[in-house]
């Protein structure tokens, strides 16, 4: 099944890390963030994400594992995702997406598959989820 949906993120919260003693042309830097999700895919998460990015240029790559909670359609339950892309100023590419297989609870037990995210000009974060549920 294909669920989509919109999502915000109302809270993003820079922690601190360690400074690690190799440098590169970019620092790695680590945030939670809280989300909010509307549509077919309708809930909350909360996210650790972490990138090397020079804001800019629009040049880096992140790493985000999310942990939601809520509901697709007309299952509830919590599952986690992973995601990753990169951007060269404009655009993204080298997008991964996945849910983490064995990660499901309740009416979202047993989930599985893959999705994506995609940013509109105006700044709208569109999600979509290609996802199983076992009968």
């Amino acid at each position: 099944m294909r669920a989509s949906g919109t999502f915000t993120v109302p809270e993003f919260t820079p922690v601190s890390v360690p400074e690690g003693d190799i440098k590169t042309a970019l620092d790695v830097g680590v945030a939670t963030m809280r989300k909010e999700f509307q549509g077919e895919i309708a809930g909350r998460s909360a996210t650790l994400f972490t990138a090397a990015f020079d804001h800019a240029a629009g040049i880096g790559t992140y790493i985000a594992m999310e942990s939601f909670e809520g509901r697709l359609h007309d299952a509830e339950g919590t599952f986690n995702f992973a995601h990753s892309a990169t951007t060269l100023g404009v655009g993204r590419e080298g997008d991964y997406f996945v849910i983490v297989p064995g990660s499901g609870t309740a009416g979202l037990a047993g989930i599985t598959g893959a999705g994506g995210i995609v940013i509109d000009e105006d700044g709208t974060h569109h999600i979509h989820l290609d996802y199983t549920l076992p009968s």
